[in-house]
Protein backbone atom coordinates (compact mmCIF):
# COMPACT_ATOMS: atom_id res chain seq x y z
CA UNK A 1 0.00 0.00 0.00
CA UNK A 2 1.44 3.64 -0.62
CA UNK A 3 1.02 5.72 2.01
CA UNK A 4 -0.52 9.17 1.12
CA UNK A 5 2.32 11.21 1.50
CA UNK A 6 4.15 9.76 -1.58
CA UNK A 7 0.94 10.42 -3.24
CA UNK A 8 1.28 13.52 -5.19
CA UNK A 9 -0.85 15.20 -6.96
CA UNK A 10 -2.05 18.27 -9.17
CA UNK A 11 -5.19 19.60 -10.99
CA UNK A 12 -4.47 23.68 -12.10
CA UNK A 13 -8.52 23.06 -11.35
CA UNK A 14 -8.38 22.42 -7.80
CA UNK A 15 -10.35 24.95 -5.85
CA UNK A 16 -8.68 25.90 -2.69
CA UNK A 17 -11.64 23.86 -0.57
CA UNK A 18 -10.24 20.60 -2.37
CA UNK A 19 -6.73 21.33 -2.25
CA UNK A 20 -7.09 21.53 1.94
CA UNK A 21 -9.53 18.25 1.57
CA UNK A 22 -6.43 16.65 -0.34
CA UNK A 23 -3.79 17.90 2.10
CA UNK A 24 -5.95 17.17 5.14
CA UNK A 25 -5.79 13.40 3.61
CA UNK A 26 -1.99 13.67 4.19
CA UNK A 27 -1.80 13.62 0.51
CA UNK A 28 1.00 15.80 -1.44
CA UNK A 29 -0.11 18.71 -3.31
CA UNK A 30 2.67 19.58 -6.13
CA UNK A 31 3.39 23.09 -5.64
CA UNK A 32 3.55 24.46 -9.22
CA UNK A 33 1.79 23.56 -12.39
CA UNK A 34 4.31 21.07 -14.31
CA UNK A 35 2.45 20.99 -17.34
CA UNK A 36 2.99 17.19 -17.00
CA UNK A 37 6.52 17.34 -16.89
CA UNK A 38 7.13 15.53 -13.73
CA UNK A 39 10.15 13.26 -13.43
CA UNK A 40 10.33 9.51 -11.45
CA UNK A 41 13.36 10.10 -10.60
CA UNK A 42 14.26 6.70 -10.72
CA UNK A 43 11.28 5.57 -8.43
CA UNK A 44 8.45 3.35 -10.31
CA UNK A 45 5.22 5.90 -10.18
CA UNK A 46 2.08 5.51 -11.30
CA UNK A 47 0.33 8.52 -13.36
CA UNK A 48 -3.64 8.11 -13.04
CA UNK A 49 -4.18 10.75 -16.02
CA UNK A 50 -7.56 10.25 -17.28
CA UNK A 51 -8.92 12.61 -20.10
CA UNK A 52 -5.80 14.48 -19.88
CA UNK A 53 -4.74 16.56 -23.18
CA UNK A 54 -2.19 14.97 -25.61
CA UNK A 55 0.26 17.61 -24.49
CA UNK A 56 0.47 16.22 -20.77
CA UNK A 57 1.14 13.13 -21.61
CA UNK A 58 3.81 14.22 -24.19
CA UNK A 59 5.39 16.35 -21.88
CA UNK A 60 5.49 13.45 -19.42
CA UNK A 61 7.47 11.30 -21.75
CA UNK A 62 9.84 14.10 -22.57
CA UNK A 63 10.97 14.57 -19.04
CA UNK A 64 11.43 11.34 -18.36
CA UNK A 65 12.74 10.47 -22.43
CA UNK A 66 15.32 7.63 -21.05
CA UNK A 67 14.24 3.53 -21.16
CA UNK A 68 15.55 3.47 -17.68
CA UNK A 69 13.09 5.93 -16.36
CA UNK A 70 10.44 5.14 -18.91
CA UNK A 71 10.51 1.60 -17.54
CA UNK A 72 9.32 2.94 -14.38
CA UNK A 73 6.25 4.36 -15.51
CA UNK A 74 2.86 3.14 -15.53
CA UNK A 75 0.54 5.61 -16.92
CA UNK A 76 -3.45 4.83 -16.98
CA UNK A 77 -4.93 7.49 -19.08
CA UNK A 78 -6.19 7.95 -22.57
CA UNK A 79 -5.27 5.49 -25.19
CA UNK A 80 -1.91 5.90 -27.13
CA UNK A 81 -3.09 3.76 -29.93
CA UNK A 82 -6.64 5.85 -29.44
CA UNK A 83 -4.46 8.87 -30.20
CA UNK A 84 -2.28 7.71 -32.99
CA UNK A 85 -5.91 6.26 -34.96
CA UNK A 86 -7.37 9.89 -34.24
CA UNK A 87 -4.67 12.36 -35.57
CA UNK A 88 -2.77 12.90 -38.88
CA UNK A 89 0.56 10.93 -38.68
CA UNK A 90 1.89 14.67 -39.51
CA UNK A 91 0.29 16.05 -36.57
CA UNK A 92 0.98 13.51 -33.64
CA UNK A 93 4.80 13.67 -35.33
CA UNK A 94 4.65 17.51 -35.57
CA UNK A 95 3.49 18.14 -31.95
CA UNK A 96 3.07 15.20 -29.97
CA UNK A 97 6.53 13.59 -31.12
CA UNK A 98 7.38 11.49 -27.99
CA UNK A 99 4.17 9.84 -27.73
CA UNK A 100 4.83 8.93 -32.19
CA UNK A 101 8.10 7.72 -31.02
CA UNK A 102 7.53 5.20 -28.29
CA UNK A 103 4.48 3.96 -29.62
CA UNK A 104 6.63 0.72 -30.28
CA UNK A 105 7.89 0.78 -27.20
CA UNK A 106 4.76 0.77 -24.85
CA UNK A 107 2.52 -1.78 -24.16
CA UNK A 108 -1.36 -1.20 -23.65
CA UNK A 109 -4.47 -2.66 -22.44
CA UNK A 110 -7.56 -1.49 -22.58
CA UNK A 111 -9.93 -0.86 -19.74
CA UNK A 112 -13.24 -2.32 -19.92
CA UNK A 113 -15.93 0.52 -20.53
CA UNK A 114 -19.06 0.77 -18.15
CA UNK A 115 -22.37 0.73 -20.18
CA UNK A 116 -23.68 3.80 -18.17
CA UNK A 117 -20.57 6.25 -19.38
CA UNK A 118 -20.12 4.86 -22.52
CA UNK A 119 -19.45 8.35 -24.03
CA UNK A 120 -16.88 9.19 -21.24
CA UNK A 121 -14.72 6.56 -19.69
CA UNK A 122 -14.34 4.83 -23.31
CA UNK A 123 -10.66 4.85 -24.28
CA UNK A 124 -9.03 4.72 -21.55
CA UNK A 125 -6.10 2.56 -21.19
CA UNK A 126 -3.20 1.39 -18.61
CA UNK A 127 0.16 2.21 -20.24
CA UNK A 128 3.79 0.21 -19.60
CA UNK A 129 7.22 0.75 -20.92
CA UNK A 130 8.99 -2.98 -20.99
CA UNK A 131 12.83 -1.86 -20.99
CA UNK A 132 13.10 -4.85 -23.60
CA UNK A 133 10.94 -3.13 -25.94
CA UNK A 134 12.37 0.22 -25.26
CA UNK A 135 15.65 -1.20 -25.77
CA UNK A 136 14.45 -2.34 -29.32
CA UNK A 137 14.19 1.01 -30.53
CA UNK A 138 16.59 2.65 -32.62
CA UNK A 139 19.83 4.42 -31.07
CA UNK A 140 18.08 7.73 -32.45
CA UNK A 141 14.90 7.54 -31.19
CA UNK A 142 16.59 8.42 -27.55
CA UNK A 143 18.96 11.45 -28.90
CA UNK A 144 15.98 13.90 -29.65
CA UNK A 145 15.48 15.50 -26.43
CA UNK A 146 14.00 18.57 -27.44
CA UNK A 147 11.48 20.33 -24.97
CA UNK A 148 7.64 20.33 -26.48
CA UNK A 149 6.59 23.45 -27.23
CA UNK A 150 3.76 23.34 -29.21
CA UNK A 151 3.41 26.89 -31.65
CA UNK A 152 1.84 25.30 -34.19
CA UNK A 153 -0.51 23.47 -32.27
CA UNK A 154 -4.00 24.78 -32.71
CA UNK A 155 -5.98 22.47 -30.22
CA UNK A 156 -3.51 22.69 -26.46
CA UNK A 157 -5.53 20.48 -24.30
CA UNK A 158 -3.87 21.84 -20.94
CA UNK A 159 -3.47 24.76 -18.86
CA UNK A 160 -0.38 26.66 -19.43
CA UNK A 161 2.15 27.54 -16.35
CA UNK A 162 0.81 30.73 -15.48
CA UNK A 163 -2.84 30.69 -16.90
CA UNK A 164 -4.12 28.71 -13.83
Amino acid sequence: QVPPARCALFDPAFSAREAAALRALGMCLLPENEEGKHGVEGAATLFYMVHCGKALYNNLLWRNWSPAALSKLVIIGNSFRGIEERLLSRILERDYSYIAKVLKGVEEVALPSHPRYLDTFNDTSVHWFPLEKLQELSPEVWDFVEEPMYQDCEDLEIIRKGEE
